[in-house]
């Protein structure tokens, strides 16, 4: 395999498990269905299932919602593995 597709795979791996664990901490805020948490965002419904699917985001709509969910950087990431280096032959 490529470095370019160990790469394209790593971030698919790493973007799933962002979406699981957004979905976790949706839901341990009283958010039980995403629809809430979109209106609350200010964003479609669309859009916000498209995270928590595991879809590439910018680094200002995830500080966005750790402000609404009351949380930190840290604590969002707390569990989610960080990506492994690649080897190079």
């Amino acid at each position: 395999m490529t470095i370019q597709k160990d790469m394209k795979e790593s971030y698919k791996i790493e973007f799933e498990a962002i979406a699981k664990r957004l979905k976790e901490i949706r839901k341990s805020k009283g958010y039980n269905n995403y629809e809430h948490i979109a209106f609350d965002l200010g964003m479609s419904r669309s859009a916000y299932w498209r995270l928590e699917s595991g879809a590439n985001f910018e680094m200002k709509t995830l500080l966005k919602i750790c402000k609404l969910l009351e949380i930190s950087l840290e604590v969002f990431f707390n569990g989610i593995d960080l990506p492994k280096p690649i080897e190079k032959d």
